[in-house]
């Protein structure tokens, strides 16, 4: 079974996306988290890169998602 390498969130409110893709780009998980939910889910993940929309709460969530070893990228919302 392939490994998810790429890992998109998708930041809201109350309940987060979360889309996970292997090397070659197939989808290997799609999934909705409450706020709440969001580190723990990070902590069971293996390290990846997480790429997020940089907003207001971005930088939040990169700085906590980092610190478990996942490379955060925080993409311009254009």
């Amino acid at each position: 079974m392939s490994e998810i390498t790429t890992v998109g969130l998708d930041l809201a409110k109350h309940v987060f996306q979360v889309h996970g893709a292997d090397a070659s780009g197939r989808m290997m998980l799609r999934k909705k988290l409450r706020r709440d939910q969001v580190l723990a889910f990070f902590s069971q993940l293996p390290c990846c890169v997480v790429a997020m929309e940089a907003c207001g709460g971005a930088h939040f969530w990169g700085r906590e998602i980092g610190k478990m070893g996942h490379e955060v990228r925080l993409i311009p919302p254009a």
